[in-house]
C-alpha cells in the first residue's frame, strides 16, 4: 500500500472512531443486524457502572497522546484534546491532513488533503457520550450490555436503546484507580476501529481556540 493510500484509510478509520456511518461520510446505511439481547446485569455490573460514570464525569479536562488501528491494520497517532462537556480536538501527526473538532455541539471531520468536510450533531456520535455533562452510560439513551471485570482491566460495552443493532462503545478502564484508556466503536456491519490513549494528562489548561475548527486551514497552533 502506498504511503498516501495507508494515511487515507488511516483518516477514515479515525472518522470511523468519532463519526458512525452515514451519508455524510459517503459511506451506504445498510439494514443492521438482529442481535441477541444481553445478560441482565449483576449488581456487581451496576458498580462498576457507576465508577466508571464517576471517573469519566471528573475529569473535566484532558490533553493525551493517541493510537487508532483499524480491522484493516491501518494505524495512526496523534494528539487529543478534551474538555467537558463536548468539547475535543483529534489532530493527526504530519504528514496527515486529517483533523477532528467537537465544539460542544457539532462534530466536524477535515481532510485537507482533499479539502472535505463532514459534519454530525455530536450526540450521534460516541463523543457525546464520552463528555456528556452528566455521563450515563446506562441511562437516557444509552445501555449497557456487557460489563467485563479482570486483569487490571474493566470493560464496558454501551448501545443506543432506541436502536441497539446500529453498532457499539466499548470503554476500557484501567483499575486501581479506574483511568479510561481505550475506547472501541463497532459499526452494524461489524467494523472494528480502536483508539489508545497514552501520556495522559488530566486538570489541564486548554486554549478554547482549539475547539473552534477553521477551514481549509488547521487554523491555529496547537500547544505542546
Amino acid at each position: 500500500m502506498h504511503r498516501r493510500d495507508s494515511l487515507a484509510v488511516a483518516g477514515a478509520a479515525l472518522a470511523a472512531a468519532l463519526l458512525p456511518p452515514s451519508p455524510v461520510l459517503g459511506q451506504p446505511v445498510q439494514r443492521p443486524a438482529a442481535r441477541p439481547a444481553p445478560a441482565a446485569l449483576t449488581e456487581a455490573d451496576r458498580a462498576a457502572i457507576a465508577r466508571a460514570e464517576a471517573t469519566l464525569a471528573g475529569v473535566r479536562t484532558l490533553k493525551a497522546r493517541f493510537l487508532q488501528a483499524d480491522a484493516r491494520g491501518g494505524t495512526a497517532q496523534g494528539t487529543v484534546w478534551m474538555q467537558r462537556p463536548g468539547r475535543a480536538r483529534f489532530a493527526y501527526d504530519p504528514p496527515s491532513t486529517i483533523l477532528v473538532v467537537s465544539d460542544g455541539t457539532i462534530v466536524t471531520f477535515f481532510d485537507r488533503a482533499v479539502n472535505q468536510q463532514s459534519a454530525l450533531p455530536l450526540g450521534a456520535t460516541p463523543l457525546g457520550t464520552l463528555l456528556a455533562e452528566r455521563v450515563q452510560l446506562d441511562g437516557g439513551e444509552g445501555r449497557v450490555t456487557a460489563v467485563v471485570r479482570g486483569e487490571g482491566l474493566l470493560r464496558i460495552t454501551v448501545v443506543k436503546r432506541s436502536s441497539p443493532a446500529e453498532g457499539s462503545l466499548t470503554l476500557t478502564f484501567a483499575d486501581t484507580p479506574l483511568e479510561l484508556r481505550q475506547w472501541t466503536v463497532v459499526d452494524a456491519q461489524g467494523r472494528e476501529v480502536r483508539v489508545t490513549l497514552f501520556e495522559i494528562e488530566t486538570g489541564v489548561r486548554i486554549d478554547q481556540a482549539l475547539f473552534r475548527f477553521v477551514a481549509p486551514d488547521f487554523g491555529v497552533p496547537q500547544p505542546r
